[in-house]
């Protein structure tokens, strides 16, 4: 696993949480119970915190970085997609990061938001709670309201996944 001390800043990974052997973990990072970081993801807390709260999974080729202004806080029950960039925002409780989108600095994105595949939040952007946006950059898509609990599911199997890698993970090479 590659998780790496930057001087005075060490991770804290929860014992119930998983990171993949081939996730890059660095600095100040704090990552909750039952929360998942998935094969080439790299959180790097070099110039400010990374906090990921309780089962969240922040999924393959996903980048997190932090400014010395712009910390990141990710809160529980996330499902952070495929190849998405976090870059010194706040994402709420219950959101979905759609895959290959970005979040940048100052941006906030409330509880049970959707920010869709591929939309772009631009610097100091805010997605109100239970909204959606989408496009480059995101705008918000009129008259949607998001399920509570819409993707439930999602951060339940991903939980389960920590088990199941835990048990059944093999390097064959």
């Amino acid at each position: 696993m590659a998780i790496y001390a930057l001087g005075e800043y060490t991770p804290q990974i929860h014992p119930d949480a998983y990171v993949h052997p081939d996730a890059t973990v660095i600095g100040d990072v704090r990552i909750g119970a039952f929360s998942s970081v998935w094969p080439q993801a790299v959180l790097r807390g070099d110039y400010g915190r990374i906090v990921v709260d309780e089962r969240t999974s922040v999924q393959d080729g996903t980048v997190i970085h932090c400014t010395e202004v712009h910390p990141v806080h990710i809160g529980s029950s996330c499902v952070i997609g495929h190849n998405v960039h976090i870059e010194g925002a706040t994402i709420a409780d219950d959101c979905l990061i759609a895959s290959g989108s970005v979040v940048l600095n100052g941006s906030i994105v409330e509880k049970g938001a959707i920010v869709g595949a591929g939309a772009v939040v631009s610097f100091d952007g805010h997605v109100r709670e239970r909204t959606m946006v989408l496009g480059v950059p995101a705008r918000e898509r009129a008259g949607h309201v998001v399920p509570e609990q819409a993707w439930a599911f999602i951060v339940e199997k991903y939980v389960q996944n920590i088990g199941l890698y835990r048990e059944k993970l093999r390097r064959l090479d």
